[in-house]
Parts: C-alpha cells; structure tokens; sequence
C-alpha cells in the first residue's frame, strides 16, 4: 500500500488581483505558496509520493522551484485540466500505473499551506480503518439556503454543520472508478472529491481540522496566511 499526496494547483488566480501571476506561485518569505504545502507532504514519514497538477504554462518554472527547495518526493508534474475535477482525474491518471486498489491518495489544494502532520496522519489512518477520510471544520456562523427569490428558505441546526476541507483522502480504486464513471456519463461539474465519492455511493467518514487550515483564494485570505504563518513561527521561536 502506497500514500500518494496528489496536490492541484490549476487556478489562475483570477480573485487575487496578482497581476496574472497564478496564485500558488505568489511568495511568503521568499517562498512560494505551492512550496509551503508541498513540504508538509514532502517532510511526513508516511507520505510515500507527490504528484501535482500545475497550470500547463507554469510546468517548467514550477519544477525549477521544487529543484531549488530540494523537494525530492515529486515524481509526476501534470498539467491541469478545464476543471477541478478534471485537474484531479490528471493526477490520478499519471499515478494509477504506481497504485494498487489499496493505495492511499490524500487529494489536497495546493493553496491550502497551512495543514499540519496530525492532520495527514489523522487522514492517513482513518482512510486506512474506513476507505475515506473528508477532512472537515465546524460550521461557526448561521447556515441559511436561499431560494430564486434571494429569500431564506432554511436555516440549518449549525451544531450538524461542517465546512469540507482538504486533504479528502481515498482508496484509489475508490476515487479512480468514480472518475471514469463521470468521464463515461459526462459528469464534470462536482465541486470536490467529496461529493463526487458521495455521488456514486460511497460512506465518507469525517477528520476534524483546524480553522487555520484555510484555502488562498483572494488577498485577505493571503493577509490570513501571512499572520497565521509568522504567529507560528514566533511561537516556535520564543516558545510561546
């Protein structure tokens, strides 16, 4: 049994006002977000491999980043699809030839750096007991749906309510087969690997994380990193 980290990075970070730039590729101390969560899967002793799924036309420059910050455990670097989930079903792809039916694949944002190694091994061993592990938070303000009429129509018991997170973890034959069952009935819309797994079928089981693991996706949530990182740092630092 093998664990794969397959991380996708295909945005363009259209939300982030980065001047083009992708938003994986924009740096914190001299380092690129896409590096900071690359090296929590690289620095865990569990993690077997890492496959990325990168923006085609930033390939070349992301494997001269991983050269530069010694990243060993990247064996495949795939471009991106139209979508998320195309994006995903490229990496898997490129990975099924190394993988058995039981192998591990921790399907994670590469914009999301702020995850921990408790995490991946919570992920790890709870995928291994139970063939999935969904990474979750706590819903902490008011759930509501709103119909056409931008009317609320329900307001959820917030204390059943979680936020999905990454990393969404799968038995390879679980998330390839529910892939090529989308491809072949032309589903391509599913937000996550979550809900793709819970289309088909399949129990998914919960792992509590933490608030800070936040996905980068507009400039407050790259302020939100930067103070999260630095407190973390210091903390390390001073011992606090």
């Amino acid at each position: 049994m093998k664990h794969i980290a397959l991380i996708f990075a295909g945005g363009s970070g259209s939300r982030m006002s980065s001047g083009g730039k992708p938003k994986q590729f924009l740096r914190l101390h001299d380092k690129e977000i896409i590096i900071h969560t690359i090296e929590k899967f690289e620095n865990h002793d569990e993690v077997d491999a890492i496959v990325v799924v990168c923006v085609e036309e930033w390939i070349e420059h992301m494997r001269r980043i991983l050269d530069k910050f010694q990243i060993k455990k990247v064996r495949w670097i795939v471009a991106g699809g139209r979508t998320g989930q195309e994006s995903i079903f490229n990496g898997l792809k490129a990975i099924s030839a190394d993988c058995d039916s039981d192998s591990l694949v921790l399907v994670h944002d590469g914009v999301r750096p702020m995850i921990d190694d408790r995490l991946i091994s919570d992920n790890i061993n709870l995928a291994k007991e139970k063939g999935s592990a969904i990474t979750v938070s706590p819903a902490i303000e008011t759930v509501v749906s709103v119909n056409g009429d931008n009317k609320i129509d329900d307001i959820r018991d917030r204390s059943i309510c979680f936020h999905a997170k990454a990393p969404q973890t799968f038995r390879f034959e679980d998330i390839w087969s529910a892939h090529q069952n989308a491809l072949s009935e032309g589903l391509n819309d599913m937000v996550d690997s979550a809900s793709l797994l819970k289309h088909y079928g399949h129990d998914l089981h919960t792992v509590m994380g933490s608030a800070e693991n936040i996905k980068i996706t507009n400039p407050g949530d790259f302020y939100m990193f930067r103070a999260l990182y630095e407190a973390k740092e210091n903390s390390q630092i001073f011992g606090i």
